[in-house]
């Protein structure tokens, strides 16, 4: 039967309509927004760039790599020759006349000659210096240029750059003041009004040497400046500033040539500064500065390294450099080996992409496609869901590079901090970059930030690099994707669906309040939540001369033999005020220390304090190799590691299934066979000792990767400033915890969430799971959740200890402790319910510890908060009493 015929209107409504979701994100709809022109894939196809993926970038399956303009990496083929190459040839020092030193010379000199053919030019034209990275370049530049100071009776140079620089550029401006000479910073939009800046015909022929520098691409938003400026430049017909001179060009090309190529026979700046890490992934910490040789003669250099000098004498001031522009200026040996790998990096980017040009439009036609989609991105109110920092429209790969830098927006159009976003694109595995990416002008440019702006974040805590990503409501920086030549479109997909499913969804989600009734409470909290491993988990009682003992090395003070119960008590009588009418005790309900950092919990009734915490917690880590701590953000599987503390045998038992239990003392090894070594924690250095190769193997064989066991040593104290109550710092000392000695978490903080991951996952969730997840030492029965979070101090029995701050969450909450598994949704609930926030718990210090009792704490004991809003102790409001002020 034939349906009702549509109108005009409807069948024009039907065209009008956006593809769904699913059409938007196909590798069809992907091709036709492919600018002409644009190839993908390198006429491989979409179906070989996998196999290129596959065969050369294996390491990256199941990740999303992002950060291309960070860092390039390397394929695997590049690696192999390499690697043959160093072991079919014997590389000697070049500055030798032996036949292995000849070889590694001529490698050297031809690898001069693949760069120079690489932007199309000759040694007649260009020399090739080799840097540290394009940073050392730019301090060459900085430090030999021929600048004329302020005094000097001639007119004297100026250094110009573009505010949208990286600070490797703006750094320069510290050298050439220390020299006298005067550095500007210009706009970019003052650069296309710069014809007004034109000096008089009576001025034109002063040769006052002056610099202008500028990046070739914005390594914050990938806007391609013109490279016709450089010759514009050159020859008068733009001025940075009205300043009689000739101008020298130095074209920041780091960012530029990683994805695009650059033809010195078309365009010859001055220098180019660039790093080979950004265009093949390997070797890291070697770059060069490429130096027109008009300019090379009249370079000065006061420094001279070793196989820099013709000749010289140690008892007089004679000297006489090589005549080589590249010899002079290359203090030292040269990085030989790594120089080598060059010609294996071009090799394979030849094999793989068939060249530069072709790198250009497989990363634009990637960043033009995922540029149109977020476009598009909508709130159901017609908000947008980015809002993406651009001085393009991604219409061309002549003015935009494959980089978006973009900040995510809420529904009312307000920023949702960099580091929330990051955080859960971790869940996602999606690797991106976030902050300022060493680019402030650009930064300030884009987001809209004063000079007094900038000066009030960094007196607000704000450092570069951190994760403070608002500030008075406004952002402090941004995020930015960037593709690379082994990008493919699936990462494209991969990176749109994560922002839609994280973004669109939460539309759906309700916000509840902070509080839950009374009632449940109640109901939850009537006993202690206990531990399904109880059998292993929970501590035996322990006498009070084990505790004595096993104390000395964290209290280093006498302690007196008093029972917890006399301890509670002196403090009870001085400290505990009454009760108000109508609220409920805290307790605590469960203790949990966590032996070995990353590891499973160890649950215990009561246990000792001391001066870096419970005793043992996180005393122990596990490390690869490199001597790095390995997280369960690293190997989840650290969390079915059970560690069990015996005090009375002095011992700490290791079990994980398919393992036979194995002892670690707990007296600390003392004799001279120890391996002490340095390592970090949260980018603070511990000092530690390795507990011997039979653990090492014990922990290797259950993880598959070589690592070992290592422990903190007593002899090294890590030290954190602590505020005090009048607000004078006091040291506390700290085990290998991240950022404070405790974790207090609230059951009726875990309730409230606990009702909200229900509902999304749409299955049950036991509480105890919710609360192992969150890896706190104290867990308390409090009447609302998230009161936490307005005390400053509390006191549990004989202890006192000073709130330090919330705890702000990664993704370790998403491993379910009993079978290592990852479910994203943990987190993202988190940040949804608590407004974008993933603060769960609060951090405390020990505030003042007892010398002459044995400080014990207990499940059972009450908690005893001091306010934000006074500096008494009290128990806690109830509900009513709360919300009603």
């Amino acid at each position: 039967m034939a349906g009702k015929p549509r109108s005009r209107a409807e069948l024009q409504q039907q065209q009008a309509a956006p593809p769904s979701w699913g059409e938007l994100l196909s590798f069809q709809s992907f091709q036709r927004m492919c600018p002409p022109g644009a190839g993908y894939g390198y006429g491989y196809g979409g179906g070989s760039m996998q196999g290129m993926r596959e065969s050369e970038f294996r390491r990256l399956g199941g990740m999303t790599y992002l950060d291309h303009a960070g860092t390039a990496l390397f394929p695997h083929s590049l690696l192999k020759e390499f690697t043959d190459d160093l072991s079919k040839n014997i590389y000697g020092n070049p500055h030798s006349q032996s036949i292995s030193s000849k070889l590694t010379y001529d490698t050297i000199e031809h690898v001069r000659y693949r760069i120079l053919q690489h932007f199309n030019t000759t040694a007649e034209n260009y020399t090739i210096i080799f840097t540290s990275g394009s940073t050392a370049a730019l301090k060459l530049v900085a430090e030999t240029f021929p600048w004329i100071p302020e005094g000097s009776g001639h007119p004297s140079s100026r250094f110009c750059y573009l505010t949208d620089s990286h600070t490797s550029v703006v750094g320069m401006r510290g050298i050439t003041a220390a020299m006298n000479v005067l550095s500007v910073p210009v706009k970019p939009k003052d650069i296309l009004l710069s014809e007004k800046n034109r000096v008089p015909a009576k001025e034109q022929n002063c040769m006052t040497p002056h610099v202008f520098c500028y990046p070739a691409q914005s390594n914050f938003s990938g806007t391609k400046y013109p490279l016709s400026w450089i010759q514009e430049i050159k020859s008068g017909k733009l001025c940075p500033i009205t300043t009689p001179g000739k101008w020298f060009v130095l074209l920041d090309a780091a960012s530029y040539v990683s994805t695009s190529p650059l033809d010195l026979t078309v365009h010859q700046p001055d220098f180019i500064p660039i790093s080979f890490y950004k265009i093949f992934g390997f070797p890291t910490g070697l770059g060069a500065l490429l130096v027109n040789n008009q300019i090379a003669p009249f370079l000065r250099k006061s420094y001279f390294g070793g196989g820099t000098a013709a000749g010289y004498l140690a008892g007089e001031e004679f000297y006489s450099p090589r005549p080589s522009v590249a010899e002079r200026f290359e203090d030292g040996t040269v990085s030989f080996l790594d120089i080598i790998a060059l010609k294996h990096g071009f090799d394979a980017l030849e094999r793989l992409t068939g060249g530069m040009e072709n790198i250009k439009h497989h990363t634009f036609a990637l960043s033009r496609y995922t540029y149109t989609v977020l476009s598009t991105l909508k709130y159901a109110n017609g908000a947008p869901i980015v809002h993406i920092y651009s001085d393009s429209d991604f219409s061309s790969p002549d003015v935009q590079g494959p980089i978006i830098n973009f900040n995510v927006l809420d529904e009312n159009g307000d920023v949702i901090g960099y580091s929330q976003v990051d955080k859960i694109a971790s869940l996602y595995n999606i690797h991106i970059r976030t902050g300022c990416f060493c680019n402030t002008g650009a930064c300030q440019q884009h987001l809209r930030l004063s000079n007094e702006d900038v000066k009030r974040n960094l007196q607000a805590g704000h450092v570069c690099g951190d994760d403070i990503d608002i500030i008075d409501g406004r952002p402090t920086g941004s995020m930015r994707i960037s593709f690379g030549y082994m990008s493919t479109f699936e990462d494209a997909q991969t990176f749109l669906k994560f922002i839609i499913a994280t973004r669109l969804s939460e539309s759906e989600f309700k916000f509840p309040s902070q509080t839950t009734t009374r009632e449940t409470i109640t109901q939850s909290v009537k006993s202690p939540i206990q531990n399904d491993h109880s059998a292993n988990n929970n501590a035996k009682k322990f006498s009070l001369k084990t505790i004595v003992s096993d104390m000395g090395h964290w209290n280093n003070s006498s302690t007196a033999l008093k029972t917890p119960e006399t301890s509670r008590a002196v403090v009870s009588e001085s400290a505990i005020p009454v009760y108000r009418s109508g609220s409920k005790p805290i307790t605590v309900t469960n203790v949990y220390l966590y032996p070995i950092k990353s590891c499973s919990a160890f649950e215990v009734s009561e246990w000792p304090v001391g001066n870096q915490g419970l005793l043992y917690d996180r005393s122990w880590m596990v490390v690869n190799q490199n001597g790095v701590c390995i997280s369960q953000k690293q190997e989840p599987r650290l969390c079915l590691v059970h560690p069990l503390i015996d005090l009375e045998q002095r011992i700490m038992v290791i079990k994980a299934e398919g393992m036979d239990p194995i002892s670690v003392p707990l007296e600390e090894n003392t004799g001279r066979e120890i391996q002490i070594g340095q390592s970090k924690v949260c980018a603070h250095r511990v000092q530690t000792y390795d507990c011997g190769e039979r653990i090492a193997e014990w922990f290797s064989e259950l993880l598959g990767r070589q690592c070992h066991l290592i422990r903190q040593s007593s002899d090294f104290k890590r030290n954190a400033n602590q505020k005090h109550e009048k607000g004078q710092a006091t040291t506390v000392s700290l085990s290998l915890v991240n950022e404070a000695q405790y974790l207090l978490i609230n059951t009726a903080s875990i309730l409230q969430l606990k009702e909200q991951i229900t509902e999304r996952l749409e299955e049950p969730l036991q509480t105890e799971e919710l609360i192992q997840r969150f890896r706190a030492n104290i867990v308390i029965s409090a009447t609302v959740s998230f009161e936490e979070e307005e005390w400053v101090e509390i006191s549990i029995g004989a202890l006192r200890f000073q709130v330090v701050g919330p705890c702000n969450r990664c993704q370790i909450i998403c491993i379910d402790p009993q079978t290592g598994q990852r479910n994203k949704e943990f987190l993202q609930t988190l940040s949804s319910t608590r407004g974008r926030k993933t603060n769960f718990g609060i951090y405390l210090m020990n505030q003042s510890l007892c010398s002459s009792l044995p400080n014990i704490l207990s499940v059972g004991s009450q908690v005893f908060p001091v306010l934000k809003e006074d500096r008494e102790i009290r128990s806690p409001l109830s509900n009513e009493e709360k919300t009603s002020g």
